[in-house]
């Protein structure tokens, strides 16, 4: 069996992969409507400002708002209705002393309003003429030309994750297409010669692929184009040669070794051979998931998760998925989910290497949730499935106890 190397901290491994990686992300331009997830690849300015007229926000009556000063319920003002602002076309009639004009919400103020009185605080006096009931200020319940934006003003930075939000705000400017980054094609390589496809007979002595079709899934929420690749056996020649194809095919590879020692060689035998460096990190401290590896080979990453579902994809969300999100180019990541909850049990620990440990959160009457452990091995994928979240027992402890507030990572 192979030895493991001096074992790393995840940060310290993570950061030494990165400042190998030299590769530039690269720019496509797609429909704005299908680019949900995608990260920007240039800055986004607003070519005119928003709102680019003064419009209302409210269904009411623009007036100028001095001719509504000390107006009330016992001693109205009455102001004469000058017609009605279509919506859909410019407001030209201009608004004079003591009148006003019926608008809708998101009508064009005409000229000479300041302000917009909400059609519930008026009531109609006579044919042609109006009551208003309150008093409004100079801008109330207007929306000001570039109040929203201002024009030339970058309305989104370089390395953000597009969310439905930030493609309304494309569409408000008109921007119909939105340059990106290529999606990095990202290999997917499971290996064991006890492993099958799922759908087929299970033999005795087999096991079902697990780890593929949940890298797979990882990678594509994380913003990549996962592909699968055969299954692998344990054997150098068929090994080897599918690597070095999916290696030439992909921006970086995921490989998922067997349960057998043999396998585990074989994996990193195999990736040494890839490129320079070749691999920096073989041992990781951290549980589930100390036998990882990570790798640069021709500036491409290659990873080497463990073989067992639930270690392989703790691993893949805390190492895989930055590397990924360096090739996409993401600049500014968003903070993942995190909520505090007390710890229901004592939690064991080994000091000097980060444990993961996967929880349910249970809500508890005074609106706090409890954080219930769920204990199981590293190769049962459904400790994963019922969980709602992991916490972190840093290095520096020997374990938490029962009551401890800690910080659970929502799982996504």
């Amino acid at each position: 069996m192979s030895e493991f190397l001096t074992l790393l901290p995840p940060p310290e491994a993570l950061s030494l992969l990165l400042n190998h990686l030299t590769t530039k992300p690269t720019a496509e331009w797609i429909p704005t409507a299908d680019s949900l997830g995608r990260i920007t690849a240039a800055p986004v300015y607003a070519p005119f400002p928003l709102p680019t007229f003064a419009r209302s926000t409210v269904d009411g009556y623009a007036v100028r708002a001095r001719d509504t000063f000390g107006a009330s319920e016992s001693l109205p003002a009455y102001l004469t209705v000058a017609g009605e602002v279509a919506m859909g076309t410019a407001a030209t009639q201009p608004l004079t002393s003591g009148q006003c004009q019926l608008i809708h919400t998101g009508g064009m103020l005409p000229p000479g309003a300041d302000a917009v009185v909400m059609v519930e605080h008026t009531q109609e006096a006579r044919a042609g003429e109006r009551e208003i009931l309150r008093t409004v200020a100079v801008g109330e319940n207007v929306l000001q030309v570039g109040e929203d934006v201002h024009a030339g003003r970058e309305v989104i930075p370089v390395g953000v994750r597009l969310r439905p939000a930030e493609i309304g705000g494309l569409m408000a400017l008109g921007l119909a297409e939105v340059a990106v980054t290529r999606q990095p094609l990202i290999g997917i390589l499971s290996s064991g010669d006890e492993v099958i496809r799922p759908g087929q007979p299970l033999q005795m002595g087999q096991v079902y692929d697990v780890n593929s079709y949940t890298l797979q899934a990882l990678v594509a929420q994380a913003g990549g184009r996962p592909h699968l690749y055969p299954l692998l056996p344990d054997e150098p020649a068929a090994f080897k040669a599918t690597a070095e194809q999916a290696w030439a095919e992909c921006d970086m590879l995921l490989f998922t070794a067997g349960s057998s020692v043999s396998a585990r060689d074989l994996t990193a035998q195999t990736i040494a051979g890839l490129g320079a460096p070749g691999v920096l990190v073989h041992g990781v401290s951290v549980r589930p998931g100390k036998p990882t590896i990570l790798a640069v080979c021709g500036g491409k990453p290659v990873i080497g998760l463990p073989g067992n579902p639930v270690s392989a994809l703790i691993i893949a969300q805390i190492l895989a998925v930055p590397v990924l999100e360096r090739l996409l180019g993401l600049k500014q990541p968003r903070p993942h989910g995190r909520i505090t909850a007390r710890l229901a049990t004592n939690l064991p620990s080994q000091a000097g290497r980060e444990d993961w440990v996967a929880v349910r959160l249970v809500p508890q009457a005074d609106g706090t949730y409890t954080a219930e452990p769920i204990f199981g091995k590293s190769n049962l994928i459904f400790t994963l499935a019922r969980a709602d979240g992991l916490l972190c027992i840093p290095p520096s402890a020997n374990g938490l106890p029962a009551g401890a507030e800690v910080a659970v990572e929502l799982m996504q």
